[in-house]
Parts: C-alpha cells; sequence; structure tokens
C-alpha cells in the first residue's frame, strides 16, 4: 500500500509524462519565499544585466543560491518535487544532481525569450531519454503581462524531434509559494515583461547524476561552504558519487572533503552498482578455483 505522499508524487508524475509541465500550487509557505527573496534583493541590486541574445540585456541572473541563502534548501529539497524528479529520471541514473540554482529578475521592456529546450545543453539524443527536470519558483506574481514563463504543452519526449510545436504556448501564471515543473525535453521560454514591474523567480533544475551540470557544483559549493549543508543537501550539490566510480576524489566518495580529511593519500575503494558487484564478485570466485 501506497502513503499519501507516493500518491502525490504519482498523479503530478502522470500529468508531467503527458503533459511536459505541470503547476504544483502551494507547494511552500510564501512568507519562505518572501524570506528567500529578502536574502537575495541585494545581490539582485548589485548584480548587471546579461550580455547576449539568450539570456537577455534586460534580465539578470546569478546561481550559488544555496550560498546566499538558507531559505534555498527548502526549494531544492521539497519532498514532492525530488520524489517527482526521481521516479522521472532514475529509469536512466543511479541517483540524480542538483544541475541549478539560478535566480532571475526579468525588467520591464525585456522581449519574450528564445523558445528552448533545455535538454539541448548537451549533445545527446533526444526523444526518449529524460536529461533534466526543472522548477520554477515564483519570487514575485507571475502573469502574463509581466513575463511569466510560456510553456508549450506537450511539446516534449519524442515531440522534441518535430520542427514545430502543434500547441501554442501557455503563461504559467502563479503566486509565489505555487511552482512550475516541467521536462528538460519541453519548450518554454520567458515571456515579455510588458508592465512596469520586475518580475522575479527561482530555476532549480536536477539532472542525471553522470551529467556534466549546468552549475559547476565545486566550484560554487566548496568544501568550506558544502560543510554548512546538511549531508543529503550536499549530496545533491556535487559530494556523492554516481556508481560506478563518477566524480570521485582520490578514489573515493568527494563527501570525504567534508570530514576531517587532512590531505594524506588515501586508498581508492569501489564505488560500484549492485549488478556491476555481483559480477566482480562471481569473477573472483572464477579465478579463485582456477588457482
Amino acid at each position: 500500500m501506497t502513503n499519501a505522499h507516493d500518491d502525490i508524487v504519482a498523479a503530478w508524475c502522470t500529468e508531467l509524462r503527458c503533459e511536459g509541465w505541470c503547476i504544483i500550487p502551494d507547494a511552500l509557505p510564501p512568507a519562505t519565499i518572501a524570506a528567500l527573496d529578502a536574502d537575495l534583493a541585494e545581490t539582485f541590486e548589485r548584480t548587471p544585466f546579461c550580455k547576449g541574445g539568450f539570456y537577455g540585456a534586460t534580465t539578470k541572473r546569478f546561481g550559488r543560491l544555496l550560498a546566499r541563502s538558507a531559505h534555498a534548501a527548502a526549494l531544492v529539497q521539497h519532498s514532492v518535487i525530488l520524489g517527482i524528479t526521481e521516479a522521472i529520471l532514475s529509469p536512466w541514473c543511479d541517483c540524480i544532481q542538483l544541475n541549478t540554482t539560478q535566480a532571475i529578475a526579468v525588467h520591464p521592456g525585456a522581449p519574450a525569450q528564445f523558445p528552448h529546450r533545455d535538454q539541448d545543453m548537451w549533445a545527446a539524443p533526444k526523444g526518449e531519454i529524460e536529461y533534466l527536470v526543472n522548477v520554477i519558483w515564483p519570487l514575485t506574481p507571475f502573469r502574463a503581462e509581466n513575463g511569466a514563463t510560456r510553456i508549450w504543452p506537450r511539446s516534449h519526449g519524442a515531440q522534441a524531434l518535430l520542427p514545430e510545436p502543434d500547441r501554442a504556448p501557455v503563461a504559467a501564471e502563479m503566486a509565489p509559494g505555487s511552482a512550475v515543473v516541467f521536462l528538460g525535453s519541453t519548450l518554454h521560454s520567458a515571456g515579455a515583461n510588458e508592465s512596469g514591474e520586475v518580475r522575479r523567480g527561482v530555476v532549480v533544475g536536477y539532472s542525471l547524476g553522470w551529467l556534466k551540470p549546468y552549475e559547476n557544483p565545486w566550484l560554487a559549493y566548496p568544501p568550506e561552504v558544502a560543510r554548512r549543508l546538511s549531508p543529503e543537501l550536499a549530496a545533491l550539490a556535487g559530494y556523492r558519487q554516481h556508481r560506478p566510480n563518477l566524480g570521485n576524489f582520490e578514489g573515493q566518495c568527494p563527501s570525504v572533503l567534508l570530514g576531517d580529511y587532512a590531505g594524506e593519500p588515501l586508498a581508492a575503494v569501489d564505488a560500484l552498482r549492485p549488478d556491476q558487484q555481483a559480477m566482480i564478485n562471481a569473477y573472483a570466485e572464477e579465478q579463485a578455483d582456477v588457482r
């Protein structure tokens, strides 16, 4: 028998697999989002506008949110969203990883962003595998007129191979506390900000644990920063091996850097999937018999 949490996760996964996106209303208390927005206010003010046609010259962006606000962890570790992400991505990886945390401010007069699929940051086969799940949390209300994220429903999966989507985009209108979740294969973009207000939001992305992430985790969260994170959060942010043996430090899990490691040589330790460990064990037994 499944519990209520599992039922909720399964229902959202069904919608995601069908539509390519969904809005989870009231996912966090608005007060949590307001506290995060307050922590980020100075950085928003000091950050220069982006350069380039994709990021947009009337938009500001910055990352490393886990180092900038303790409230970011509530978004990154939201239990339902983690459950959804693990269900969607687990067929193709041993564990998921944090792909990015990024704050975005779309200023008045910003044109609509170029429609894109975030999976295209990796030159890999498309149409079957999902490489990432993205979540956008509004810090200010998202409305069509102020540049709410535009989503093209059912533009994901195999539909991503078509030259043009067969549906018009939908503005993901929502209030702080809600979150829009969409697949890496779903076509989307920021909308045009035709209002007189700045539209602020946060992107939290998760990807297959063996991919090179958008945000370099060990530069964003070096050991002296990651030590302040919970073990579970540090693991999401890169301090975990992806079996077999990927992302290791001196042959061990990089989480060793968060303990009392003083730079001494380490013994490399196997980090294998169960099927691989079984093959190694069987091979060892065969070799013992030969001897």
